[in-house]
């Protein structure tokens, strides 16, 4: 019987020997330097490597344990199922070894589809409104850290998937919006607001192990690796699967939310549907038509005229567009709720995993929201539908009148 190399030993090495070693290096000049660790998780494939590689580190007596370690589950309730699938297994787990696992989640006031149905304000988009990263990721981790951090003294090392993917990059601060090279959506955002985040200014600092692995060598670990016994033994191989298997390699795969309005294209949902396995989450590929829908004139207001700023100066952008129409909120979540019915129904018939994008405490707080007549700051609802037509009025008080 053939053996299986180690990571470490033997004359078959591995071809990535030695960004797995640089990781190594990365870990122990940092790690002892502090007794808690945190890792920062967002079930994507390059937060699960590093997570899963760092565990089996301490595991095989080659990483010096902390005092402490903390796994913060970024869950943003819109992850991709098959990733939050491989999530649950792999918190069980982590809960098997006696590792803290907290579930990250935003405030249910601030959960992405109860801001936009409930409180009305429009999808993020790339250019002016672009809200979600910090909102249901970034802040919520930020309020994490600053519960756990206030359990001890001292500082933590916060520890995130970062990739640059070219070569280690050495004192130099990587602040990547969505990253490149394949990396998750939002992960650079932990390296360059967490550590300046309010009420844990100074305790913090974060370290990106696998900052020079290649796309490749996080396939491998966790299609190979990472899920045999001597490695772990972890539910990884289903997060590569979900990224397409041997094809990710090919298209540089990232993945975000399901029906993500951010990017141009749903790469990843197109991968995971054309799968027979997870055919049946087709009706999913209307969320991204719903979230431009929402953002069209006549489901908006808009602002009629100059607008004085509390400052008393005048607002740069006048006539600008707000805020969805009651009436495009209950649209939205009619949508929503149908689109997870079709799915759940399909599920139900082939034994497959339910989706739960909208839970009925979410439905029921969009409702209430609606029900009490909630604008956001700065609205009061009685301004005109984005699509009235109406004289144009210039920052300077210039007006172009309306010939019809």
């Amino acid at each position: 019987m053939t053996m299986q190399p180690t990571l470490f030993e033997g004359s078959k090495r591995l071809v990535y020997d030695d960004a797995i070693e640089l990781t190594l290096q990365s870990m122990q000049a940092y790690g002892p330097e502090h007794e808690n660790w945190g890792i920062a998780w967002s079930g994507g494939k390059d937060s699960s490597a590093t997570l899963t590689l760092i565990i089996h580190l301490i595991d095989v007596g080659k990483l010096k344990p902390p005092k402490s370690l903390t796994v913060f589950y970024a869950d943003t309730r819109l992850e991709l199922p098959p990733l939050a699938i491989a999530a649950e297994r792999i918190m069980e787990q982590l809960a098997a070894r006696g590792i803290r696992c907290e579930v990250v989640r935003a405030p249910l006031d601030k959960r992405f589809m109860v801001y936009i149905l409930g409180r009305g304000v429009p999808p993020p988009n790339n250019n002016t409104l672009r809200w979600c990263t910090r909102q249901i990721k970034i802040d919520p981790m930020a309020a994490a850290l600053e519960a756990r951090i206030n359990e001890f003294d001292g500082k933590i090392l916060m520890i995130t998937g970062v990739r640059e993917g070219e070569s280690a990059i050495r004192d130099k601060r990587i602040t990547m919006s969505c990253g490149k090279d394949g990396a998750e959506c939002g992960q650079g955002w932990y390296q360059e607001v967490l550590p300046n985040a309010k009420g844990i200014r100074g305790r913090i600092a974060t370290l990106a192990p696998l900052l020079h692995w290649r796309v490749c060598n996080i396939w491998d670990w966790l299609r190979i690796y990472a899920p045999m016994i001597e490695y772990g033994g972890w539910f990884t191989a289903a997060i590569a699967d979900a990224y397409g298997g041997d094809e990710a390699e090919e298209k540089n795969a990232r993945t975000g939310c399901a029906g993500c309005p951010l990017a141009s294209k749903d790469m990843a949902l197109d991968t995971i549907v054309a799968m027979p396995a997870w055919s049946h989450l087709a009706p999913l590929k209307r969320l991204k038509p719903l979230w431009r829908k929402l953002r069209e004139p006549e489901n908006r207001l808009r602002k009629a005229g100059l607008e004085r700023l509390k400052n008393g100066s005048v607002a740069a952008n006048p006539q600008r567009m707000g805020p969805l129409t009651f009436e495009a909120r209950l649209m939205g979540l009619e949508t929503v709720l149908s689109i997870q019915a079709e799915c759940n129904a399909e599920a139900i018939r082939l034994g497959r995993p339910l989706l739960d994008i909208l839970n009925p405490e979410e439905e029921e707080r969009i409702r209430e929201l609606i029900a009490a007549e909630t604008w956001p700051q700065g609205w009061d609802g009685d301004e005109p539908t984005a699509d009235t037509p109406m004289d144009t009025i210039f920052a300077d008080g210039s007006v172009q009148p309306l010939f019809l």
